[in-house]
């Protein structure tokens, strides 16, 4: 079984984990996961159908208190407040914690260390004195644990990316106002050679999180023709773009 993930229309953590809910993959692994962090204090998640351009999809919604809501340059848009500062080595401990297999906590520290290299070349610090709401929010802890469970227990042989959709202009965050895309972004897409598009839209289309799964499952191969498809899952986004949804297909 192989996957392709079609991120024309942008990537972000949560439309990854969504999509391969949508899938099929194990939404009781993924439960298993979460509630393993031992983080209930700071997070819930809402699983969800909706319908975006009548076309039914999955939502998946990490859900934070009010004092802790929001994370920066994620496409879900939430408002920028501050939550608690963790730095790689800290994140890393607390996966080596999680109720899961030694291959999901692999997945889940190389798309964090992925984001935070991009971090500190960005901000000019040497990657163990990073700390920053993007990497160390929980709602990217959540994402990104739960997308490595979801993938692992999918556990295809090939994986195969489209360039990915990128909105333009800028945005508002917590280092005051940036381009499209955003500097975590390029430097990703950059290092691991991760072709992207710019459309029309205004706005973000792929968040750091969403970057660093690709570049994290990311090999320099063409997806093959023709293909069967076999399932479609859907993961919503949460911005009112044309297509606001990530397709992953289960191809043959």
């Amino acid at each position: 079984m192989d996957l392709y993930f079609e991120c024309t229309n942008g990537i972000s953590g949560d439309m990854a984990v969504a999509a391969l809910l949508d899938l099929g993959a194990s939404r009781e692994k993924l439960e298993k996961a979460l509630k393993s962090l031992n983080l209930e204090d700071e997070f819930s998640y809402k699983i969800s159908t909706v319908s975006k351009n009548s076309i039914r999809a999955t939502d998946f919604d990490v859900v934070l208190p009010q004092n802790h809501t929001g994370r920066d340059s994620e496409i879900d848009n939430k408002s920028h407040h501050h939550h608690t500062h963790r730095n790689l080595d800290e994140i890393c401990k607390i996966l080596e914690t999680v109720d899961a297999d030694e291959n999901v906590k692999n997945l889940s520290k190389k798309i964090f260390k992925i984001v935070a290299e991009a971090e500190a070349k960005v901000h000019q610090k040497p990657l163990q004195d990073v700390h920053f709401h993007e990497i160390g929010a929980i709602d990217s802890i959540a994402d990104i644990l739960a997308f490595s469970t979801l993938f692992c227990d999918l556990n295809p042989e090939n994986v195969y990316f489209s360039a990915l959709g990128e909105g333009m202009g800028s945005i508002a965050c917590q280092h005051g106002i940036l381009p499209v895309p955003v500097p975590a972004v390029c430097e990703i897409v950059s290092l691991y050679g991760i072709p992207i598009k710019i459309t029309d839209n205004d706005g973000e289309m792929i968040t750091p999180t969403g970057a660093a799964i690709a570049a994290a499952l990311h090999v320099d191969k063409k997806l093959p023709e023709p293909v069967i498809i076999e399932k479609i899952g859907y993961g919503a986004g949460k911005r009112p773009y044309k297509s606001p949804f990530l397709r992953v297909f289960q191809i043959k």
